[in-house]
């Protein structure tokens, strides 16, 4: 199990640190499987940052990820 999943649920309130173990198959694979959703969709907002065009007067390599990380807020309606 990835420990940051479970992390995660317990940042989110979701269950106490520690109680992975104590949860069934069915629990932990709808976990996990939620949990790589989320980051397909990410990896997605990534993609379509990387296919839209980009004006010449844009340095990609050094704007790319602070564009990713606006997509991906966008995407999912997140807020500082």
């Amino acid at each position: 199990m990835n420990e940051r999943i479970e992390k995660a649920m317990y940042d989110a309130g979701l269950t106490a640190q520690g109680c992975w173990d104590e949860m069934d198959s069915y629990a932990h694979k709808a976990i996990i499987k939620f949990a790589e959703l989320i980051v397909r969709e990410c990896i997605g907002c990534c993609e379509q940052v990387i296919s839209d065009p980009v004006p010449k007067s844009v340095d990609t390599w050094l704007n790319g990820g602070s564009q990713c990380i606006a997509e991906i807020k966008e995407h999912f309606g997140v807020e500082e």
